[in-house]
């Protein structure tokens, strides 16, 4: 079995909560040998939690954990001068650096792009950051909902007609930033002898929004004719049903759309005759009287369990999912079934259920195998091994705060 799709490739991670940390992860799930560091304080997801019992400790975040598996850990203060020497040290034997740091940082830092550059020419940055490296936010302050509502996207999603629109689910744009970078930079990683060396991989993530989220590509609708689509609350205005449906003993995601669809959802419900009209053949006549036939698909429908729906409406080639809790998808055997949940030990935590790789390689399968590092737990064997270090040195810089 081959140790991984990315083994051999070298990977320093100088990133913060998700963007940086979760582009590494994919790398070092599968077989790249990813180097996080961390300032001296340690990465700031390891002060959010969730922790177990709600008592927060630096080493049991399960955000911090999450994201960062597979990786040793080392910590460098590159704001000291023998700390940004020591991490400069490093890059030399990297072929990616992952960081997700403002570019007024890094320049604070000594860390722009030509000084790394000329540390090593055939390094490849990836710079993941909520409005990119260029423009006038690139200075601005932001998290990942800050990038998600830049984009348009909460016109079209998230909120009632009319009314205010709503937050989206956290760090959706960075982890959409995470895989457009890591997709990315493999491929600069790749492409070097193309261009004669490495470069930046600019990534921002309400770009990476912007290009992925339906929401997003109505800046391009509206450019070309002025016409974009607006959030509806539940459902979709164009066709009908297509909507979320309470049932016996939860919800059911109901979309029937095209006539095999309906008629298959029809015959579930048992051929109603109100459903016999020629007019509900087309789904945009449904939807100009969803007003009239929601309410006895929801009456159907509550006569009934989710899983009892869904089951029925797939043999009937209607594409009906029934709407999971966390707890549900947790259990769900399918997911149990494709080796999703992966048992991993940490040295405080004990064992942890964790989700395993979202895609799929049969011939090299990756996959978290070993927890995320403790603070500062591999300090001595990287910088010995990596870095080239001796025990004097070592010393030092401990002495010195650097490490």
């Amino acid at each position: 079995m081959s140790s991984g799709a990315l083994a051999g490739i070298k990977v320093v991670e100088f990133g913060q909560v998700v963007s940086a940390p979760y582009c590494a992860k994919l790398f070092s799930d599968f077989g790249a040998d990813v180097i996080k560091v961390e300032l001296p304080a340690g990465d700031a997801a390891r002060r959010m939690g969730p922790f177990p019992g709600d008592v927060p400790n630096p080493e049991k975040s399960g955000l911090f954990f999450i994201n960062n598996t597979n990786k040793r850990g080392v910590t460098c203060d590159v704001a000291s001068d023998a700390g940004r020497a020591l991490f400069l040290r490093m890059l030399e034997w990297a072929d990616i650096l992952i960081e997700n740091n403002l570019p007024r940082q890094m320049q604070k830092w000594g860390l722009d792009f030509e000084t790394l550059h000329a540390a090593n020419p055939r390094l490849v940055v990836i710079s993941i950051t909520p409005f990119g490296q260029t423009g006038p936010y690139s200075a601005w302050n932001g998290i990942d909902l800050n990038a998600y509502h830049l984009s348009g996207a909460s016109n079209r999603y998230c909120g009632r007609p009319g009314e205010a629109p709503l937050e989206h689910g956290t760090f959706s744009a960075d982890y959409f930033g995470a895989v457009t970078a890591a997709t990315w930079g493999m491929g600069a990683c790749f492409g070097r002898e193309q261009v004669g060396g490495g470069q930046q991989v600019d990534v921002s993530c309400a770009e990476a929004i912007a290009a992925t989220f339906v929401g997003g590509q109505n800046i391009g609708g509206y450019a070309q004719d002025g016409i974009f689509d607006k959030r509806t609350g539940v459902g979709m205005p164009q066709g009908a049903p297509a909507t979320i449906v309470p049932c016996r003993d939860g919800h059911v995601w109901m979309l029937a759309l095209e006539p095999g669809q309906w008629n298959g959802l029809r015959k579930v419900m048992g051929n109603p005759e109100w459903a016999d009209l020629d007019l509900f053949q087309d789904m945009r006549a449904r939807a100009e009287n969803a007003d009239l036939i929601y309410p006895f698909i929801e009456e159907w429908a509550m006569q009934h369990d989710k899983m009892e729906i869904m089951e029925k409406c797939q043999a009937a080639g209607c594409p009906i999912t029934a709407v999971f809790t966390i707890a549900e998808a947790a259990e769900h055997p399918h997911l149990a079934a494709r080796d999703y949940f992966v048992d991993i030990e940490h040295p405080q935590l004990g064992v942890v259920k964790n989700l395993g790789v979202p895609f799929k390689l049969p011939a090299s399968p990756g996959g978290p195998s070993s927890p995320a590092p403790l603070l500062g737990q591999h300090n001595d064997e990287v910088y010995r091994d990596i870095a080239g270090l001796s025990e004097e040195e070592l010393d030092r810089y401990k002495a010195e705060g650097a490490i």
